[in-house]
């Protein structure tokens, strides 16, 4: 009996290790990792240079408190600010953590210049920023809020896609519009370019700042560094995670010079956020994501990736409803069983995990190769010829 609590429900089947695309279970097969745990493993398993990275680190120093300056930390914070519209960089340990920053740093811009009843955040309905308790009611979500009460205040939705019905909720104390730049866990849903320079506008004339969740989109998922660049839009407050660790824990929030004023000393802290060694990690791929070739060959192996599965969605008009994604974050909208097609994919040796709106989320990791895309190309031709 497993002494592990309940509240994942597991797949039956556990990896002895893990190489590039690649996993290998413990009674011996090989499969087709597009999950890459839930877009964290940016660079694959067992990338050579983050080995290397975290080695040498391991034999050095692996924690030392924030009380201390950490280089290591100043360092991944330049390149990050250097590449990015952020002036300050603060460091945490997941997309959670960062997000619930965010919402801090947030209110207290607004406390700090005597404006402390300006706190509400607006966000998408059905979104997901989270499993903290902050987190969840940021999201708006019944079904993750519930049994978790009394509500956590200081939030308010609007749907997908509806501008009135945004409009209609800013009130004289909304401090922030906090919207994830493509849903992940709501269905691989892509806010337009136009769209995020709206919410720009409308934050710049009602004085209220806006947060752009990259916590899955970002790092170069979307076939540039941010997905919200294409949009030319400044956000005032970016959290990010999964990617920039490349497989270890690693959480951070970007922040304009404006908002920074409020976070003084003492107003946040993380224990272990901005370790030596999480850092060294985060410089070795931010060292990689960030090279304007490796993410110009995101982009090109994406345009070739969804060609060749809006192949799939032509052939299989009774199967596939919709491609959706950007980059290598990808969704296959379904007509069919969602649980049965990923479980079909499953037997064929490849790996996918589920989004809301009967959606099968596909994403590799970006170094994938263009032969590891038509062996999965060549798996889901099987699998809907198979559910025809």
């Amino acid at each position: 009996m497993s002494n592990l609590a309940k509240n994942y429900n597991r797949r039956k089947i556990s990896f002895k290790y893990g190489k590039g695309s690649f996993l290998y279970s413990t009674d011996g097969k090989k499969y087709l990792d597009f999950v890459q745990g839930i877009a964290v493993n940016s660079l694959g398993h067992a990338h050579p240079q983050l080995i290397k990275s975290i080695n040498a680190q391991s034999k050095k120093l692996w924690h030392v408190s924030n009380a201390f300056i950490i280089p290591e930390g100043e360092k991944l914070a330049k390149k990050l600010a250097k590449k990015t519209f952020a002036d300050y960089v603060m460091f945490q340990n997941s997309g959670a953590e960062a997000t619930e920053a965010a919402i801090k740093v947030a209110r207290r811009y607004f406390y700090s210049i005597g404006k402390p009843k300006k706190n509400k955040i607006l966000c998408i309905k059905n979104s997901f920023h989270g499993r903290t308790l902050a987190a969840i009611y940021a999201s708006g979500s019944k079904k993750m809020t519930e049994g978790f009460g009394p509500k956590v205040g200081g939030f308010d939705h609007f749907e997908f896609g509806n501008h009135k019905s945004l409009k209609k909720k800013i009130k004289k104390n909304t401090a922030a519009i906090m919207v994830e730049t493509i849903m992940g866990e709501g269905g691989i849903k892509v806010i337009p370019d136009w769209c995020l320079k709206e919410l720009k506008k409308i934050c710049n004339k009602k004085n209220i700042l806006l947060i752009l969740d990259e916590v899955q989109c970002g790092i170069g998922r979307s076939g540039d560094f941010f997905a919200f660049e294409k949009s030319k839009v400044k956000p005032d407050i970016v959290p990010i995670a999964k990617g920039i660790g490349g497989g270890f824990p690693i959480g951070a929030v970007l922040m304009n010079k404006k908002v920074a004023t409020g976070m003084t000393a003492g107003t946040h802290g993380s224990t272990f956020g901005g370790n030596p060694l999480a850092m060294v990690v985060g410089n070795a791929v931010m060292d990689i994501v960030s090279n304007k070739k490796f993410l110009n060959n995101v982009k090109d192996i994406s345009k070739y990736f969804l060609s060749h599965l809006n192949l799939l969605k032509e052939k299989y008009p009774d199967t596939i409803k919709e491609i959706r994604g950007r980059g290598l974050l990808i969704g296959i909208q379904l007509k069919t069983d969602q649980t049965k097609f990923i479980k079909k994919l499953m037997d064929n040796k490849l790996l996918t995990i589920r989004a809301a709106e009967n959606v099968v989320r596909i994403l590799p990791p970006l170094n994938v190769k263009k032969s590891e895309i038509d062996k999965a190309i060549l798996i889901l031709n099987k699998v809907c010829s198979e559910l025809k």
